[in-house]
């Protein structure tokens, strides 16, 4: 005998409650997008490889570990995605969305990484994800945050603080790269092998690596000297910010590694996560879309993870069931169908209770708490029906007599 196939590790189906959790998420982003003007988009799960390596980078750990790639059937490279971002930019340079800059989008659905599944974190995840392509105005950054942050209050999420920071400019960041060089290098047998890994390549990975042995020297690291334009830049974010009510904590090391982010960088995170905190992340990545071919775009963006905002939630009141009809006489099946497509129509949710015993049918509508019960049967060779209903009834105003 077969045995029963299992799902594969890292992916998860849904039901009841947390399926309701995810979906409330969802439709508050959506309700929130609207207010602030993104238009929603879809760009595909399966893009060229080329796309992802390009922008991300070779040698990061999402590319050379995390990635479900494969050679399609043509001998093409392609991967499906683990991020939203890369695709929309890729969208924007060859599906002729420059037209419309600048552009605000917003979209949602799954991602892909193979890392170890642990708490709010899956191989197959789900992302809200929101963009504005082709600004360099620093009110783009503050629209995008005042966004996030009124998308974490009308889920009603409490304890959540936005980190941020800046990445400065080209030369402010050139010149404290340079900085860091050195500085790791003086300490380089001291630090992790993933830290001594990235000193050359990427030192800016070196300020968030979480591992006891680089702590010390990333919180001793210098901070970045910006440029006049960048100081006044920063300025402006945090002056926009203020305006808008929303609050936040200067955090000096929050980076982000790759070398096209420019500017604003920031976090929501919360500790009722435990390490896995951060609940929305982004920043502006002034270069990506020249890593991809296009012209310099200046652009900005976030993402939060579905499930992790998913689990701070309260749950959300389940589906009501407004009208059951109770079939109980068999003979009016056709009628309760009749019935049935009448109220749906009206707007109203609907149940036929037809199968089983026909006397503990009523008994099965009620355990279902419908607002109104319509029963369905004969009497004397006439049919009859009959309304249970805790005030006015909306079946016989749909109905009638």
């Amino acid at each position: 005998m077969s045995s029963t196939p299992q799902p594969i590790r890292g992916m998860q189906s849904l039901i009841g409650e947390e399926v309701d959790r995810f979906h409330a998420v969802v439709a508050a982003f959506d309700r929130v997008r609207r207010l602030y003007g993104f238009k929603r988009v879809e760009v595909p799960i399966l893009e060229s490889t080329a796309v992802f390596a390009r922008t991300m980078g070779e040698t990061t750990d999402v590319v050379s570990k995390e990635m479900y790639s494969f050679q399609d059937r043509s001998g093409d490279p392609v991967t499906m995605r683990p991020e939203f971002t890369a695709g929309i930019a890729r969208a924007y340079l060859s599906e002729g969305w420059q037209r419309f800059a600048p552009l605000k989008v917003a979209t949602h659905g799954p991602a892909f990484r193979y890392e170890r599944p642990q708490k709010g974190r899956f191989r197959q995840f789900h992302q809200l994800d929101a963009e504005v392509l082709g600004s360099a105005d620093p009110q783009s950054d503050v629209e995008l945050l005042a966004f996030a942050d009124q998308l974490l209050r009308e889920l009603g999420i409490g304890g959540v603080s936005l980190q941020l920071n800046t990445l400065g400019d080209g030369a402010s960041r050139d010149a404290w790269r340079t900085l860091l060089i050195d500085y790791f290098a003086a300490h380089r047998s001291e630090l992790s092998e993933d830290s001594q890994d990235r000193l050359e390549r990427n030192p800016l990975r070196i300020l968030d690596s979480k591992d006891p042995r680089d702590r010390p020297f990333a919180e001793a690291a210098p901070v970045m000297t910006l440029t006049a334009e960048a100081e006044d830049f920063f300025a402006q974010v945090r002056a926009g910010l203020d305006a808008a009510g929303v609050a936040y904590q200067l955090a000096p090391h929050l980076v982000r590694g790759l070398d096209y982010y420019r500017h604003t960088a920031f976090e929501f995170v919360t500790d009722r996560l435990g390490a896995q905190g951060t609940v929305l992340a982004g920043g502006r990545y002034d270069g990506l879309i020249e890593q991809l071919g296009g012209a310099h775009t200046p652009a900005v963006g976030w993402a939060a993870g579905i499930e992790r905002l998913s689990m701070l939630i309260d749950a959300p009141a389940p589906d009501s069931l407004d009208v059951a009809i109770v079939i109980e006489d068999d003979g009016r099946m056709a009628d309760g169908w009749s019935a049935a497509s009448a109220l749906r129509d009206a707007g109203l949710s609907v149940e036929l209770v037809a199968s089983g015993s026909p006397r503990k049918r009523f008994d099965r509508a009620v355990k279902k708490g419908a607002a109104e019960i319509v029963v369905l049967g004969t009497q004397d060779g006439r049919p009859t029906r009959r309304i249970k209903a805790g005030g006015e009834s909306r079946a016989q105003a749909v109905l009638g007599d």
